[in-house]
């Protein structure tokens, strides 16, 4: 194994971790993910089904990272950031199945702020920076604050 991974986190077969990528404590990593090199899981981070993670990522304690997100390399999600990947959900109705997800890509060097809030199907450009407890409901220009 060239990744390291803490003994309380949980790995999906299949899935891809690139090496030197530190998976810490709580962490699951769902089958199908694609995480590439010297990344960093902090506590309690969930990587769902074939979500794709570029390398030297930096995924901070308590974020959910779901399917229909990619995270290009370089990315920062600060603590407790969110990721939603359905824009109407409902417990009535649920909406199971990718067919449902609209798609966030985080691109290059983005910095997403500790609790904010990415609503899906919007574009993060390169090295944007979203303030902390921002939310965000649009695309954002590569270099933005």
């Amino acid at each position: 194994m060239a990744y390291f991974k803490h003994e309380s986190a949980y790995v999906d077969e299949p899935c891809e971790i690139g090496e030197g990528t530190k998976i810490w404590h709580f962490c699951h990593v769902q089958s199908g993910a694609k995480i590439g090199q010297k990344c960093i899981l902090g506590q309690n981070v969930n990587i769902a089904n074939n979500v794709t993670i570029g390398n030297f990522v930096k995924i901070q304690n308590n974020v959910s990272v779901y399917e229909g997100v990619v995270l290009e390399d370089y990315v920062f999600c600060g603590p407790s950031m969110v990721f939603t990947n359905i824009s109407d959900p409902r417990s009535k109705y649920p909406q199971v199945g990718k067919e449902f997800y609209k798609p966030t890509l985080v691109k290059e060097g983005a910095s997403l702020g500790a609790n904010s809030t990415i609503v899906c199907g919007h574009t993060i450009g390169r090295f944007a920076f979203i303030g902390a407890g921002a939310v965000v409901t649009k695309d954002i220009p590569d270099f933005a604050l």
